[in-house]
């Protein structure tokens, strides 16, 4: 049996998002007062009382949803009915009973599955008061919570895990498979309608994300776990991000923040192009948002059957690319069709290089020997009638591979020399594809190559000990006379 899932359905604004960020402890799903935020499944792995499960947000139940895709959320809150092992119904104790909830209750009643009633928005006593209007809209027990208030939320975990089936051996085993670290984490980026969430689908191997000719359906930056190869790796979806000034409301602001929050805790970032489209302004957003972060990066063109009929090739492309991103010219390009699933895999290999090469580690010797090479070959010019002289190199850290130089002082060496000994040493290191940060340190510590040389201190003088005594006896016979 695999981990059991609990959904969590209601219809909207009833705070079924806000349980899942409160449970899990952390912001899972979007929460906005706007009905139907939630489109796609959002889960989360718990562990309480030794017990794995999955919890599992859903969209508003009735949602009339503004781009027309109310029948999409629709398939997304049954599958998740479907998938569960127990069901926790949330209702608004402020509003009370409403016509929407019966329906709700209706419609779970044909399910045979245990059922939690949530009342939540419980904020005073007063309301507890006013509970008894639920009884016997469903038959399961009940519990009133209040988010914003705090109450509640031990005893919401220890009623779902008295609910639960009861455990088999593979539970444990699966939930502590789930919460060991993955191989890698692949963010998923790019504007709006680039076919993000068509991937995810495609990796997940099920209609797991929403996929709608309508741009901007993903809103949530949503994990999705998969298996290839006897490994597990962890896709982000992120929303499809435009121009901040066409960002219509707080949905759209979040979902820029969230989309810059997966790059920064990504392994590797796939930025999806559409083979179709020029690049775009946002497209260099997030690109500099990337380069920002020092992040392994690959370069996706996606619907490249499109772009192949409109007689594009990969040439063209990699010199549009190299064209746009110039300071990027080390980040490779897949090209891939992931409504048909052609070339997933070999994407998801090159990932697997790429971020092996960001943890690669080259030891002092052979770092060395190459610096002194590219030194003899191209001497940093004279500034100041000085010229820069490099001691030693050492590497420091990984993801991403980070050098320290220690110099005479770093203001010798000017941008294309710094430009140039770095393209060296992608030449002769593993670190053909991805970014290397190199910093350059004079004889002050704390300096990198983006700051100035620290001014250097006056010589103190020194203090001659001759004489000592008698300059203590002239003090003193000064002294003598004053008195």
């Amino acid at each position: 049996m695999p981990i059991p899932k609990v959904a969590i359905v209601g219809r909207p604004n009833v705070g079924k998002s806000s349980i899942m960020n409160w449970q899990a402890g952390r912001l899972v799903s979007v929460v906005d007062p706007t009905a139907g935020v939630t489109r796609d499944r959002v889960d989360y792995l718990m562990h309480h009382q030794g017990r794995y499960f999955e919890l599992v947000d859903t969209g508003g139940i009735g949602v009339v949803d503004s781009d027309d895709l109310s029948d999409d959320i629709e398939n997304q809150i049954q599958f998740a009915i479907d998938q569960a092992n127990l069901i926790l119904f949330v209702v608004d104790g402020r509003v009370g009973l409403t016509v929407l909830d019966k329906m709700v209750a209706e419609r779970l009643r044909k399910i045979d599955v245990p059922k939690l009633i949530v009342v939540n928005k419980c904020d005073s006593i007063k309301t507890d008061m006013e509970m008894h209007e639920f009884n016997g809209v469903a038959d399961a027990p009940m519990l009133q919570t209040s988010v914003k208030g705090n109450r509640h939320r031990e005893e919401l975990l220890h009623k779902v895990v008295e609910l639960l089936p009861e455990a088999d051996a593979d539970e444990q085993q699966l939930g502590e498979d789930r919460e060991h670290e993955p191989e890698l984490k692949l963010a998923v980026v790019g504007r709006r309608n680039v076919g993000k969430s068509t991937f995810i689908n495609a990796l997940a191997q099920t209609e797991r994300m929403i996929v709608s000719e309508i741009a901007g359906t993903t809103r949530d930056s949503v994990d999705i776990r998969f298996d290839l190869d006897g490994k597990s790796f962890v896709a982000i979806d992120t929303p499809g991000v435009r121009k901040r000034k066409s960002l219509a409301n707080d949905i759209e602001y979040y979902g820029l923040v969230r989309a810059q929050k997966s790059i920064r805790r990504a392994d590797v970032v796939l930025m999806f192009f559409d083979s179709t489209d020029k690049i775009s302004r946002v497209d260099k957003k997030l690109v500099d948002e990337i380069l920002e972060r020092n992040k392994a990066c690959i370069f996706v063109i996606n619907k490249w059957d499109l772009g192949l009929e409109k007689e594009m090739t990969s040439e063209k492309w990699s010199e549009y690319l190299l064209k746009t991103f110039g300071s990027l010219r080390h980040v490779p390009v897949a090209f891939i069709t992931a409504k048909d699933s052609r070339n997933i895999k070999q994407l998801i290999n090159l990932t697997q290089s790429v971020y092996k090469q960001s943890r690669e580690r080259v030891t002092t010797g052979q770092l060395n020997r190459i610096v002194e090479e590219a030194c003899a070959q191209n001497a940093p010019r004279f500034k100041s009638n000085k010229r820069g002289k490099i001691f030693y190199a050492t590497q420091v850290a990984t993801e991403p591979p980070t050098i320290i130089l220690k110099c005479n002082d770093p203001e010798l060496f000017d941008k294309n020399w710094k430009r140039y000994l770095i393209g060296k040493l992608r030449e002769e290191l593993p670190y053909k594809e991805v970014p290397i940060k190199v910093y350059f340190r004079g004889k002050a510590a704390g300096e990198d190559e983006n700051s100035p040389a620290p001014p250097r201190k006056p010589p103190k003088k020194r203090t001659s000990t001759k004489g000592t005594r008698g300059d203590k006896s002239k003090k003193k016979s000064k002294k003598s006379r004053t008195r």
